[in-house]
């Protein structure tokens, strides 16, 4: 339970703050997180990233450069950020959500879905942390130990993409999220949440390599995808299901990328 709330005037403040509470404290951006079960913190400590100006949106030629403490519908409100990406925003139901929750938060938080983070992959996104290195998400997602980011770069914000939430209901859990890009060379990425076995307790997004690799199209595409994720079953489906609608929904959003890709 937080029982001491810090807010730091700097990101080099905040570090040392982070430093000298070390194993008591974490970041607070939206809260929507730590205040939340089942993702409820058992830290003592919260230290605040509200006064560090992360909030920006700004394009940097093709790139757009997201501060982590952008809220979640403000990327949707914003007219610079890529259709794809106010698609996987919207995937978090609740405006009220949306209005607390940051992107660095969705990103770095260890939570049982992760609904933004297969579009931002299929995005080629980056992230920048606060000691000034730079990750691809994919790599920054499968870390152990997730530092403080401080921003997200989308390196081309007219990358053909799509994403595709499928829930029970408006307001249920996911089953499967999934993203795909097509690029002007034809290159794919595919990525996809609720297809792999939970990590300690949280969702780890994967991307199918091998799959973007090879030229599969409908039932051999389908089936190439549901042997590739290894889902565990749950409230929201079976394993079987799982890999069904996995193949279905990569298949389709593929064959839609690929065909405005090349109208584009």
């Amino acid at each position: 339970m937080i029982e001491h709330y810090l807010q730091p005037e700097s990101t080099i403040q905040a570090l040392e703050l982070m430093k000298q509470h070390t194993g008591v404290a974490a970041w607070f951006a939206g809260g929507t997180k730590l205040n939340a079960t089942p993702t409820k913190t058992d830290k003592t400590v919260a230290i605040s990233l509200d006064k560090l100006a992360l909030d920006k949106i700004e394009l940097q030629g093709e790139a757009l450069h997201i501060g982590a403490m952008c809220h979640i519908q403000s990327l949707i409100d914003n007219e610079l950020t890529p259709v794809a990406l106010k698609q996987a925003a919207a995937f978090i139901y609740s405006r009220h959500i949306r209005n607390q929750a940051t992107i660095g938060g969705e990103i770095a938080a260890f939570q049982s879905e992760a609904l933004l983070v297969p579009s931002l992959m299929a995005l080629k996104a980056t992230v920048i942390l606060a000691n000034a290195s730079q990750m691809d998400i994919e790599d920054y997602i499968n870390s152990e130990q997730r530092e403080l980011i401080v921003e997200v770069i989308i390196p081309n914000v007219n990358l053909m993409c799509i994403g595709y939430n499928i829930t029970r209901s408006a307001a249920g859990l996911a089953v499967v999220t999934a993203a795909v890009s097509v690029d002007q060379k034809g290159n794919k990425i595919i990525a996809l949440d609720g297809v792999s076995p939970f990590h300690h307790g949280y969702a780890v997004p994967v991307r199918l390599r091998d799959i973007e690799a090879q030229d599969l199209k409908g039932e051999l595409l389908e089936q190439a995808v549901a042997d590739a994720v290894h889902p565990v079953a749950n409230l929201c489906g079976s394993i079987e299901y799982k890999r069904y609608i996995a193949g279905v929904v990569v298949t389709d959003l593929l064959a839609e990328c690929q065909h405005l890709a090349q109208e584009a």
